[in-house]
């Protein structure tokens, strides 16, 4: 029996492997090396991929996932966007102020929020492919992406919730 390259869409999977990875740590060089080193671990054990096991979407996440904590073990801080991408256009000013508030709340998440909205908000994936991703239950993860963005909205105010797009 032939078994299913995971590495057969390379296009789909380092957009989302990129998104993830922008998402967590912010766009830029750090986002494409951890792209680059997932795609890397990724060649090096594609062998060792069962799609039993899961889809090659949750799979190249689960890498992208060890190479942001190794990346944080080994800087001994907390993966974070800490820069402001330029945005385009007249709105300049007010998508910034956005854009910093947005990363304000998410530095008061607990990691395991962070987690949760960058799977969902950066690597754009359903409850049902987080849940694959982190071995849980579907319904465990829609709570918990529910009490997370409860928990976001709080710490943002009022308006500025209102405003927040969570794909910036």
């Amino acid at each position: 029996m032939r078994r299913r390259d995971p590495l057969a869409d390379p296009t789909e999977l380092a957009r989302r492997v990129y998104a993830y990875a922008a998402y967590r740590l912010g766009p830029g060089p750090d986002a494409e090396d951890v792209t680059s080193e997932t795609f890397e671990r990724a060649l090096k054990y594609r062998n060792s991929y069962k799609s039993s096991q899961g889809t090659p979407v949750s799979w190249m996440l689960g890498i992208a996932r060890r190479v942001i904590a190794d990346r944080a073990a080994q800087a001994s801080e907390t993966p974070i966007a800490e820069t402001v991408e330029v945005a385009d256009g007249g709105e300049l000013e007010q998508q910034s102020v956005t854009k910093l508030s947005l990363q304000s709340a998410m530095l008061q998440l607990t990691e395991r929020d962070r987690e949760l909205l960058a799977l969902r908000y950066g690597a754009d994936l359903t409850a049902a492919q987080i849940a694959e991703v982190l071995g849980q239950r579907t319904n465990a993860v829609e709570v918990a992406l529910h009490r997370a963005l409860q928990r976001l909205r709080g710490i943002l105010d009022p308006q500025a919730a209102d405003e927040v797009d969570l794909a910036v």
